[in-house]
């Protein structure tokens, strides 16, 4: 495995650093395929007799691996750097689509559900954080703009995806068969994808990550869990993601819900076309805002994600069925601050903790994606289902998980007005911190 060895990823003297941003694009442009899952959901309820909330299990699944591998597998991806990471992911990834192709094939729901939840999954948690914390030491002069450009991929992945799939059920069927063709072409299509990454990727030289390390406040990634910052942003970022990603997984048919029994009802390739226009504004929002970040600071544009956040998501309860433009305006703000949320973590946790283990911090805190992965579907796919099985249609299918959202936006609004700079006594000594 020497070729993954860290050792063999140091950049040579005068290496350009934007060739990063490209390699780290490309796993996260194939591992935001999760954003499309909505998509696969009519078909598979179809074909295999599920129910909304049984057909969301694969992605809240994926969703809770990717914050668990994050999480404990933060420190590995820092000790054995980028380029193994990014390998460990798109094996992953890909043998999760190849699973679920035979799930689907073979008519066995639970295969689904293991390859793109749990395996899947985990391709997902170490590739979402294999370019973190290289970024930040490459860019230590713009971090928000940086990890924006990449996370950016996470988020626009279903711009390509969406249609894409769209397009190959319509190809082979929206049947099993047609499923677990779509499924194998997407495993093998991936692969090749994030090799890209693989091969381009390289982590600054010692000397220079030593520089940067220096030069910032450290807190090692086990401090970091002791400091009530890290549990402050951590539920910044779950009530973030909950309140979008609910929404997001349930995209499809929730714009043809909303718009049923109006003279403007939605067709199933205009509801595809509306998960990609979600998906264009998450992406745009991921580098946008987190650009925008490193102007007007870290705290002030999580103001405006949870505050702004709010108040739209108050318009698309009162008023979101009035007009389809509304409802796509509205939708495309949520997601434009859901992406920039995640984007601008990053940068967030650098401003607060230093470089020293930011990766391995970062992993940590996607655990709060993990809960939120289960909650946001939960609460739209529970409720909707309820109000449908009581006789309910249209809009009052999802009224009352909007009101939830809100209340979420408004908790993590004071979450983030609590956030102060690091207590010194967290900090790494400097002479262990450039070890």
């Amino acid at each position: 495995m020497g070729f993954l060895d860290r050792s063999r990823t140091i950049a040579p003297p005068g290496w350009n650093r934007w060739l990063i941003p490209p390699a780290a694009l490309s796993v996260h442009l194939a591992i935001g395929q999760a954003y499309a899952w909505s998509v696969f959901k009519p078909p598979l309820e179809s074909a295999l007799d599920l129910t909304g909330t049984q057909s969301a299990l694969p992605f809240q699944l994926a969703i809770v691996m990717l914050g668990l591998s994050a999480a404990f597998g933060g420190t590995l991806v820092e000790r054995n750097g980028p380029r193994w990471a990014m390998f460990v992911s798109a094996t992953c990834f890909s043998s999760g689509f190849l699973i679920s192709a035979v799930g689907a094939w073979t008519q066995q729901y639970w295969l689904v559900v293991v390859g793109y939840g749990f395996v899947g999954g985990i391709g997902l948690g170490i590739g979402y954080i294999s370019p973190v914390s290289t970024l930040i030491k490459w860019f230590p002069d713009r971090p928000g703009m940086a990890t924006g450009i990449a996370i950016m991929g996470f988020g626009g992945g279903a711009l390509i995806a969406s249609p894409w799939s769209a397009r190959m059920l319509e190809s082979f069927g929206r049947d099993s068969g047609g499923i677990a063709q779509t499924f194998l072409v997407h495993g093998v299509v991936y692969a090749v994808f994030m090799s890209v990454g693989v091969l381009l990727v390289r982590v600054p030289a010692e000397v220079a990550e030593r520089a940067v390390v220096r030069s910032a406040v450290n807190v090692s990634a086990r401090n970091a869990l002791r400091t009530p910052q890290f549990w402050c942003l951590w539920v910044v970022l779950c009530f973030n993601v909950t309140a979008g990603i609910g929404i997001l997984e349930k995209a499809s048919p929730m714009v043809r819900d909303f718009f049923a029994q109006t003279s403007t009802p939605v067709a199933a390739g205009a509801a595809a076309g509306f998960v990609a226009l979600l998906s264009l504004a998450n992406m745009v929002g991921r580098i946008v805002w987190s650009s925008t970040s490193d102007l007007v600071g870290r705290k002030n544009v999580y103001r405006l994600y949870l505050g702004a956040g709010a108040v739209t998501y108050l318009v698309l309860a009162l008023a979101g069925n009035a007009s389809l433009p509304l409802f796509v305006v509205c939708a495309m703000v949520i997601l434009s601050f859901y992406g920039g949320g995640f984007a601008t973590i990053p940068a967030y946790l650098k401003d607060l903790f230093g470089t020293y283990q930011v990766g391995a911090i970062h992993g940590r805190l996607l655990t709060a994606w993990s809960l939120a992965g289960v909650l946001g579907p939960l609460i739209v796919n529970a409720i909707a289902d309820g109000q449908k099985a009581a006789g309910k249609s249209g809009p009052d299918l999802y009224t009352a998980s909007l009101f939830i959202m809100i209340a979420l936006l408004v908790v993590g609004f004071v979450a983030n007005e609590l956030v102060r700079p690091v207590a010194a006594k967290y900090h790494e000594p400097e002479v262990e911190a450039v070890r």
